[in-house]
């Protein structure tokens, strides 16, 4: 189903493209942490694959991905490099960074969900994983720098949410048996959209009802 979606050669450009953004937010908060080189490496690594990799392995499409395709692994060793030479220049363009990061949300959410279909799970099951695929990445570089994950924070702009409608979409598309080209982009797109929307309205869900109240009371 993944190549009704994209030629493979698209499919793969575009995963290394998101890999690769994905890998500098992990190098970048290694520099914030004063990480050394290795650490950098490490958060680039888990940060742009360890989303697949926990998808591969609970569909048990093994070896995964990350351990077939040299360039999954290297395209984090690359960022790694350039954060560590010019990270005062990339964090400069944090902005484009960000909107590229979106784009990899948009595209990871939807190529996770189908291909968690692909090997069997049910749509439900599917959505969770594209959601995973998305973002769990970057729940695992937060949990290693010791912060907690930005998934998790309320006075972080939406970036789940946005995961879980892109793979909601693809879920629905699967069930109504108009899941294609057309169809799967305009998932990402629609992700993509509201990830930059969250970011540019500064977009948050919503904490506990009367959370402050309770507070008060407790204290």
């Amino acid at each position: 189903m993944l190549h009704e979606l994209f030629t493979p050669s698209l499919q793969h450009g575009l995963d290394l493209a998101g890999i690769f953004v994905f890998a500098i937010s992990g190098a970048l908060l290694a520099v914030r942490k004063n990480f050394d080189v290795f650490g950098m490496a490490v958060l680039a690594e888990i940060t742009a694959l360890g989303g697949g990799l926990i998808r591969d392995l609970i569909i048990g499409a093994v070896p995964p991905a990350a351990f077939t395709d040299l360039g999954y692994f290297s395209m984090p060793l690359a960022a790694t490099a350039l954060v560590f030479f010019l990270h005062p220049q990339v964090e400069r363009i944090q902005g484009a960074v960000n909107v590229f990061d979106a784009a990899g949300l948009g595209l990871f959410c939807v190529t996770g969900t189908t291909k968690a279909y692909e090997y069997g799970l049910g749509l439900t099951a599917s959505v969770v994983l594209g959601l995973v695929t998305a973002a769990g990445g970057g729940v695992l570089r937060d949990v290693l720098a010791n912060e907690a994950p930005s998934l998790l924070r309320w006075d972080r702009d939406l970036y789940a949410v946005p995961a879980i409608v892109g793979a909601t979409m693809v879920a629905l598309f699967i069930h109504f048996d108009v899941l294609g080209a057309l169809t799967g982009t305009l998932a990402v797109l629609t992700a993509f959209v509201l990830r930059l929307l969250a970011m540019r309205f500064h977009w948050r869900a919503p904490r506990a009802w009367n959370r402050r109240s309770a507070s008060t009371e407790e204290e």
